[in-house]
Parts: C-alpha cells; sequence; structure tokens
C-alpha cells in the first residue's frame, strides 16, 4: 500500500523529469507554462539570480477582454503577449519548460503563439 502522503502526482513527476535538464540563464530565460483548468500562465524566469522577468496570463486586462479564458486562442494570444513582452525587454532566446503537461493543445498553441511574436526555442 502507498502511504497517502508519498504518493506524487504524474504531472509533478514529468515536471521535475524537465526540469532536472532545463534551466534558465540572464541570457536564456525559461519560459514557463501552468494551465488551469480555466486560465494559462507563463512566465520567463531567469534561475540563476532566481528572478521572474516578465510574466503573462489570460488573466491580463488587455487580453481580458479580447480572449474568453485559457482556450487554445487564449494561449496562443498569451503565448504573442509574453513575446511581445521579452521583446521590448531585449530578450530573444528562451528555453521551453511545458511544466510537466504533453506538449499539444494549449501548450502547444502558447508555444507556436510565443514563436510567431518573435521568440526562438
Amino acid at each position: 500500500m502507498v502511504h497517502p502522503g508519498k504518493k506524487i502526482p504524474g504531472r509533478v513527476r514529468r515536471h521535475r523529469r524537465v526540469r532536472r535538464k532545463v534551466k534558465g540563464t540572464a541570457e536564456r530565460p525559461r519560459v514557463c507554462v501552468f494551465r488551469s483548468l480555466r486560465h494559462i500562465y507563463a512566465q520567463l524566469i531567469d534561475d540563476a539570480a532566481g528572478r521572474t522577468l516578465v510574466a503573462a496570463s489570460s488573466l491580463d486586462g488587455e487580453l481580458r477582454e479580447k480572449i474568453k479564458g485559457g482556450n487554445v486562442e487564449g494561449a496562443t494570444a498569451v503565448g504573442e503577449a509574453l513575446a511581445a513582452k521579452a521583446v521590448a525587454r531585449g530578450i530573444g532566446e528562451v528555453v521551453f519548460d511545458r511544466g510537466g503537461y504533453k506538449y499539444h493543445g494549449r501548450v502547444k498553441a502558447f508555444a507556436e503563439g510565443a514563436r510567431e511574436g518573435g521568440l526562438r526555442f
């Protein structure tokens, strides 16, 4: 029998596996994606300094008016918004941390939106 406090959800295990390989630096920060049932959130993180450089989500004011939640269209818009903020701060190249999620659906739409916005993975 597995002790209830010891069981680690599958997404968390996959996320730890991804994070062993993916590290963000000041020159090439990590794009971290989190998706909830209703919204999608993303950040650019410099792991060396432990700082969030840029963030965007489907809850942001200007995005909230034109999209409805964190569906595929919303995820694409959030990716484009994050890329625009990053390019404005002089960040062009990043590493992608899918957060233990499959590269499919909303996560894939976010990544494609970020690429369209000017980020290079």
